[in-house]
């Protein structure tokens, strides 16, 4: 059997034993001389700073915006009484008081008609370039400038169906046509039955007689028929009728109002009196009986001073329906002199128009005076005797 030989251990141990001393030495020369490993520094990493993140607002939600609902069309009509926008013969009292000032007359209420739909007056003189001379009691003309009153005061339209068209017979009412015309304000001549156009495109159909104070019913309905094949969309009738100063209509207004509202009028305007009359309302129509006078060169000193605006509300319809939906009235003097018109209450002598008709304060006695005529709650009479007139006169 071989015997196995012993390996030799000794190198190994030596080995151990010098590192030993070599990692002792080393760390007696650290010491000694203070040296200490440089520790490579280390740079830090910068914070980074996350940014906020921004809100996000929600994007609005886009409502459409409604269909405007459908509303009524509303106009305004006005109506005042005479206009003789002159002195009689014997007087030049009218022309000095407006001493060439067109817009005087009118300067106390053109805000009612420069703000309306429509505006309707009875023109009741001649207007003529030419001297003329007429052999009725009370005559009446001006010059074609004079219509600047209108126009200052914002008159849409006038009739001229009345008595006084007659005073310088035709040519003297085709002098009054033309002069109209040349001044661009529309008008109503007897008998005559036209249409006019108020805003954009409503049709408003006038139709006017009285030259005779005794309007004929057959030719009125007849005109409003001929309205309503024009297309009229409402029907006005101007009529100039009745009996000088009485309060109450006659019979034979009533039976012409009550059948030109039947025929298809929607409002009766009526003029001659000088005194206001009472206002019905008479089926789905309106009848002012008698408007009074207005801005009123016929006298210094009218009986009754007391007149109005009324001022009609004319509504279209969703539908395309026309309608007369209620009024308001203005009580009105036809001066602007308060003191006079209560002056000449017990003094009937008293001269104290100005021809500038002015509202009434509602607390100035006069204004429920006019509330009662316009109702037909007023009881009074009038009378006027024009016998020796001319001799009141100096020039005679």
């Amino acid at each position: 059997m071989k015997s196995r030989k012993r390996k030799n251990k000794t190198p190994v141990i030596v080995e151990s034993i010098l590192f030993v001393l070599m990692l002792a030495a080393t760390v007696f020369i650290v010491r000694e001389r203070g040296y200490t490993p440089e520790t490579p520094a280390v740079t830090p990493s910068p914070v980074i700073t996350a940014s906020p993140i921004p809100e996000v607002t929600p994007t609005p939600e886009i409502t459409p915006s409604p269909t405007p609902e459908p509303e009524p069309e509303y106009f305004t009509f006005s109506f005042i009484g005479d206009c003789t926008i002159c002195s009689h013969q014997k007087t030049t009292d009218y022309e000095d008081k407006m001493n060439g000032d067109y817009s005087y007359p009118f300067k106390n209420t053109v805000s009612y008609f420069e703000s309306d739909d429509l505006t309707v007056a009875n023109l009741e003189c001649t207007i003529s370039e030419k001297v003329r001379w007429s052999a009725d009691t009370f005559y009446f003309q001006t010059k074609p400038e004079a219509l600047n009153i209108f126009l200052e005061g914002g008159v849409d339209f006038v009739t001229t169906a009345n008595n006084h068209m007659d005073d310088f017979g035709q040519d003297g009412a085709d002098d009054t046509y033309a002069s109209l015309e040349q001044f661009g304000i529309p008008y109503g001549k007897e008998n005559e039955a036209q249409i006019i156009t108020v805003g954009d495109d409503l049709k408003v159909g006038i139709y006017c007689a009285g030259t005779d104070l005794a309007p004929s019913q057959s030719k009125a309905i007849e005109g409003i028929e001929s309205l309503k094949e024009q297309g009229a969309d409402y029907i006005i009738c101007a009529f100039h009728w009745g009996q000088e100063l009485q309060y109450t209509p006659s019979q034979s207004q009533v039976d012409l109002a009550h059948a030109s509202i039947d025929a298809g009028a929607d409002v009766v305007y009526g003029s001659h009196p000088h005194v206001l009359q009472p206002i019905e309302e008479y089926g789905d129509g309106l009848i002012l009986y008698s408007m009074s006078n207005w801005t009123f060169g016929g006298s210094t000193s009218p009986s009754d001073a007391d007149t109005a605006i009324v001022q009609v509300k004319v509504k279209r319809d969703i539908d395309g329906s026309i309608s007369t939906d209620g009024f308001d009235v203005i009580p009105c003097g036809v001066s602007s002199n308060m003191d006079g018109i209560i002056q000449h209450d017990t003094s009937k002598g008293y001269y104290y128009n100005d021809y500038c008709p002015t509202p009434y304060e509602e607390d100035f006695k006069h204004f429920d005076l006019v509330m009662q005529k316009l109702s037909g709650e007023f009881e009074g009479s009038l009378q006027v005797d024009y016998t020796g007139w001319y001799a009141s006169y100096a020039d005679g």
